[in-house]
């Protein structure tokens, strides 16, 4: 089904602009034909998750301080990878970065748009398996701490709104449910 999009852009000044994001606001006409502004979020890289699970249906948690929430987070290993690249490489290395796994088979379960009213944020999610355990060699950015915990304990820790960022929820959910349907 095609939509046609109701928004009418009059004009677009960039106001922000790094490595990572470029921020830029439009002056728009809204679907109510009113006038307006509208801020955007451009990422320059596409989010990337990665859910290990080995053969005991155990899996890793990575724990580290997000400076935008000012709070700890435990989620499942995720990094990015530069839009137009190989997203498969750059799973496999964050996932050897951040815990030394490496993993000999990767499976996309999920693709999202982690914030689609301000971003074009896209985020991948890969399933991980026929792992061998390697050294952990996080960026001199990251301080974390790797938990290994059975799948059902990462599970409930979702239900219980202890992992609470959105792309490890999703993988978790979208993992449990295969695992329920026997395709893992």
């Amino acid at each position: 089904m095609i939509h046609k999009n109701p928004w009418q852009t009059l004009n677009s000044e960039e106001k922000y602009n790094n490595n990572w994001i470029t921020v830029t606001e439009h002056q728009v006409i809204n679907p109510s034909g009113g006038k307006g502004i509208y801020g955007e979020v451009h990422f320059k890289n596409i989010a990337i998750g990665i859910l290990p699970l080995d053969k005991m249906h155990n899996t890793w948690l990575v724990g580290q301080y997000r400076y935008p929430l000012k709070a700890y987070s435990w989620e499942i290993p995720e990094g990015g990878g530069p839009i137009g690249t190989d997203l498969e490489l750059n799973a496999k290395r964050e996932l050897a970065e951040e815990t030394g796994l490496i993993a000999h088979q990767l499976t996309e379960v999920q693709k999202m748009h982690l914030s689609n009213s301000v971003s074009d944020e896209l985020a991948i999610i890969y399933l991980a398996q026929d792992l061998i355990q390697g050294e952990a060699e996080p960026e001199e950015t990251e301080d974390l701490q790797l938990m290994k915990v059975p799948f059902t304990k990462a599970y409930q820790m979702v239900m219980d709104g202890e992992i609470t960022d959105s792309i490890s929820v999703a993988a978790i959910l979208k993992v449990h449910l295969m695992i329920e349907k026997g395709l893992v």
